[in-house]
């Protein structure tokens, strides 16, 4: 095809993809998409894998970010890592993005709608999703690049749960970031 496999957690999220791109709707959460991404890039060649670009939402963990965001970093912020590392277990808890904007992404499996929670995150990142972190560290094992992009739909409070009610307009965004760029 065209050297890109576009991923998304929900169809909701790439509803606005052209049907050019290859497309991979994950499901919600760390193990979904990290077992969906490896199996779609098992599919190619090792020396042949796609650029992989992961499209969705995100929920915005300080008040003055709003758009489109290419996270430069991404960590996964619900797991235990200082224990384990601790206890002598490398933890791998955050991956670099070539080409990002600086900002950085929180990925966990809980959703982030209170605001204590989306509080202390923000010491840590600007954006939190449960997905990102996921798609970048499998594609980092399977050999392929990685590129996040991210649209705010939320403050991460309250707000994220009005999402159904957002995530068209974030889609259509997302949508027009990838035909402009790819």
């Amino acid at each position: 095809m065209n050297g890109i496999l576009v991923v998304s957690a929900t169809r909701a999220e790439a509803a606005h993809v052209p049907e050019r791109y290859e497309t991979v709707i994950t499901g919600i959460g760390k193990v979904d998409a990290a077992v969906a991404v490896t199996a779609a890039l098992a599919a190619y060649p090792a020396d042949a894998r796609p650029l992989v670009v992961n499209i969705g939402t995100a929920g915005a963990l300080r008040t003055h970010h709003s758009g489109l965001f290419l996270p430069s970093a991404v960590l996964n912020h619900d797991i235990s890592s200082e224990i384990l590392k601790s206890l002598g277990h490398p933890v791998q808890d955050v991956v670099q993005i070539d080409d990002g904007d600086g900002s950085v992404l929180a990925t966990g499996d809980s959703f982030v709608s209170d605001a204590q929670i989306r509080d202390a995150l923000s010491a840590r990142a600007d954006l939190v999703d449960m997905e990102g972190f996921a798609v970048a560290y499998a594609a980092r094992r399977m050999g392929a690049r990685c590129r996040l992009v991210k649209h705010v739909s939320d403050r991460a409070d309250d707000s994220a749960l009005d999402w159904p009610k957002q995530v068209d307009r974030s889609a259509q965004e997302l949508a027009r970031w990838l035909v402009e760029r790819y």
